[in-house]
């Protein structure tokens, strides 16, 4: 801290800061001296080595954009593979929708065919259902009518004078 404000003492006493123009006490001859030697002498040095990084550099980029041709080549055939998958899912997806209306077509045909035989064989059971029941009515009224008959002759027959005159009317004929 005592050195900081030294400088700020020194600056009051000098009335301020100004540019020193002497040339030989500045050692700006020094300096530009210096610089010019450095530059010559290490020139060749400088020059190689700006020259290598140079190369280092143009390689970096030619081998960046290597990779971006190359990288931009395998997303166009990334892109070709995806719309030939793309082709084949929507024809794999037809395939499988016109395969559902052909397996539903023929379920559908198979179960009318199914439907059509038991509605057969049902009118068919029917059917004879119904002739049996017919047949068995029938017999009932046979059997009714002939009961009947048997009890109208066995009143007409019962008596011995109807009987006589029945048979007398009947050889009379």
């Amino acid at each position: 801290m005592e050195n900081f404000d030294q400088i700020f003492t020194l600056l009051a006493e000098q009335e301020g800061i100004s540019l020193n123009t002497d040339i030989l006490e500045t050692g700006l001859i020094n300096i530009l001296a210096l610089v010019a030697i450095l530059i010559y002498t290490g020139r060749d040095f400088l020059g190689s080595l700006l020259e290598e990084r140079k190369t280092v550099i143009v390689k970096g980029v030619q081998d960046a954009e290597d990779r971006l041709n190359e990288a931009k080549k395998r997303l166009a055939e990334a892109e070709k593979q995806l719309n030939q998958a793309n082709l084949v899912i929507s024809e794999i997806k037809n395939e499988t929708i016109s395969t559902k209306k052909v397996i539903l077509d023929s379920d559908a045909l198979q179960a009318k065919k199914d439907l059509a035989i038991r509605f057969e064989r049902a009118l068919a059971t029917f059917r004879s259902k119904e002739r049996q029941i017919f047949l068995e009515i029938k017999q009932q009224i046979v059997s009714l009518v002939l009961q009947r008959t048997v009890n109208r002759v066995q009143e007409t027959f019962n008596s011995k004078e109807r009987t006589a005159a029945l048979i007398n009317e009947t050889i009379n004929k």
